[in-house]
């Protein structure tokens, strides 16, 4: 796969939250896992988002300087650019779209340094679809932020 961003295929259905036109929220998934990535996107895109997905931190980056997102969801581990260091430019730059943070190990001992880079949500994988979709649906509604843990086993 090349390293570019990669449009949805398919149809997306309008969101509308009250007061809301009825566009949906176009959102930004970054993700080097192909598998995690095309889940994420299939999910979003079935509850009605607009979804664009790449797989590295510069090209989301890249991306964000063009096209206007209501939301990013990142990993952090990915090729080029971490999500912590994308998060770091995107507050650096004055953007303040939420962010999710949905990765295998939470780098918790940033955010106490650092408390403009705290992440909107953080999802610790693995999490369960239904947590994926209730963190999205809170954090464009603006809740409080969320930390999902991994589900008991």
């Amino acid at each position: 796969m090349k390293d570019e961003l990669i449009p949805p295929t398919g149809e997306t259905a309008p969101v509308a939250s009250p007061g809301q036109a009825s566009l949906p929220y176009h959102i930004l998934v970054v993700e080097d896992d192909l598998l995690a990535r095309q889940l994420s996107t299939s999910m979003l895109i079935d509850a009605g988002y607009e979804v664009d997905a790449t797989q590295d931190g510069g090209i989301a980056w890249d991306a964000l300087q063009f096209r206007k997102y209501d939301l990013v969801i990142t990993d952090n581990r990915l090729p080029k650019m971490s999500g912590i260091e994308l998060l770091k430019k995107l507050r650096g730059a004055g953007m303040t779209l939420p962010v999710i943070l949905a990765t295998g190990v939470a780098p918790k001992e940033e955010f106490p340094r650092k408390p403009s880079i705290q992440p909107d949500a953080t999802l610790v994988k693995p999490y369960s679809l239904a947590d994926f979709l209730e963190t999205v649906k809170r954090v464009l509604c603006g809740a409080e932020p969320v930390v999902a843990q991994r589900a008991a086993t």
